[in-house]
């Protein structure tokens, strides 16, 4: 199969993750899609191909000595936008906007794509390429690989998982019983971008309890919880929204707000690439928190900051071939590399602390979680290049 026939089956399956969710994958429809891609993998001659009811995996042995690079993609899709009924759509680009039944690609978000066939949806949902355009890049140069001469490849494992969206998709992976040395993960944007910089993460839960009293005999008695919720948010850094940063500079994020008079409740995450900054961050959420229970009373406002993960740099740093490499991965395929900071976290963040050292590839996708979501074919079809590449270099690489 063609990259892009992979990529339009792939998507054709609603496996948008589920955060409010008690099982694990979060919905059944990425068992579905988990359990085909081991049947895909077996048939295409990958060993030991299967799903274990959590994670799909295989492994294709190569040069003897040389070292275990596990791919790894996920197959969830974003809860942000619909997932269902993806119609995908191959343009011919020659320039201008792409204008969709429901949406419309500027020219400007287009513009490093003239001249390559741009698959999108209909603009009533998100396309899916994040991640399963990674998916159809490894499956793709699977069914390469697997022709090949064992003495010129190294020993390969893929990896398949669920609910990367929500935080968990490497919740339960084993490294050790994985068996690889080191990966990378194929779930980046514009092609060429290796990432191995990404934010330290939070997520905040913050609870106000008011109190409630007829509106027309309020004063000096009523707490209204929503009013001391928005109190707390104005507390806030207002240039460390998203909408005000960008690069390497953090944020704090209000995602979801419910409740009323009574109770009135608050969900945010917190970023930073910088981990003294990151703990700043957490620190003057606590002390906004003590100055609203002075101001209103101990207990008015309860406030759970939970670590989500970690820049994933310092481990990168100090296996720093793993950069090297994809860097020449791309250039023997005619794309110049970037290193960008990851605005976000990957499974690979995850990995890289649970022992697995595994930076992030592009896919070639633009506008992931969005209804204006694209990836060129000629995008993927390069990181599938790029993969058989990082394979060829690490059968001759000693790490």
């Amino acid at each position: 199969m063609k990259v892009e026939e992979r990529f339009i089956k792939y998507v054709s399956f609603d496996t948008t993750s589920d955060e409010n969710s008690e099982t694990y994958p979060s919905t059944h429809s990425q068992s579905v899609l988990l359990s085909l891609l081991a049947e895909e993998l077996k048939s295409v001659g990958m060993s030991n191909a299967a799903f274990d009811g959590k994670y799909t995996t295989a492994y294709l042995p190569g040069k003897k000595g040389s070292p275990t690079v596990c791919f790894i993609s996920h197959v969830d899709t974003s809860p942000d936008v619909s997932g269902k009924d993806i119609k995908a759509t191959i343009t011919d680009y020659k320039g201008g906007d792409i204008v969709l039944p429901y949406a419309t690609i500027s020219a400007s978000e287009l513009k490093d794509c003239v001249g390559t066939r741009v698959i999108t949806s209909d603009g009533s949902t998100l396309l899916g390429a994040d991640d399963k355009a990674g998916v159809a890049a490894i499956m793709t140069a699977m069914e390469k690989l697997v022709k090949t001469d064992p003495s010129s490849r190294c020993n390969i494992k893929v990896m398949f998982t669920p609910d990367e969206e929500i935080g968990n998709g490497v919740r339960d992976v084993d490294v050790r019983a994985l068996g690889a040395d080191f990966g990378y993960t194929i779930d980046g944007g514009p092609l060429g971008e290796i990432e191995y910089e990404n934010f330290n993460a939070a997520g905040l839960e913050v609870t106000v309890f008011g109190r409630s009293i007829h509106p027309g005999s309020a004063k000096n008695i009523m707490k209204n919880a929503i009013d001391l919720l928005f109190e707390f948010h104005s507390l806030l850094p207002v240039e460390q929204r998203p909408v005000n940063t960008e690069g390497y500079e953090g944020f704090y994020m209000i995602k979801g707000v419910s409740g009323g008079v009574e109770k009135a409740e608050g969900s945010y995450i917190i970023r930073d690439h910088d981990m003294h900054k990151f703990n700043q961050k957490k620190e003057f959420v606590r002390s906004a928190i003590e100055f609203l229970n002075r101001k209103y009373g101990e207990g008015t406002f309860v406030a759970e900051i939970k670590d989500s993960y970690y820049n994933m740099s310092d481990i990168i740093n100090k296996n720093f071939h793993l950069i090297e490499s994809a860097r020449l991965a791309f250039e023997r395929v005619g794309v110049t590399p970037k290193s960008i900071p990851i605005r976000g976290g990957t499974d690979g963040a995850m990995l890289s602390y649970k022992g697995l050292p595994c930076p992030n590839l592009s896919t070639g996708g633009y506008n992931f979680h969005s209804r204006t979501e694209f990836v060129p074919i000629e995008s993927m079809e390069k990181m599938s290049e790029v993969v058989i590449e990082l394979v060829r270099i690490y059968a001759n690489k000693n790490t």
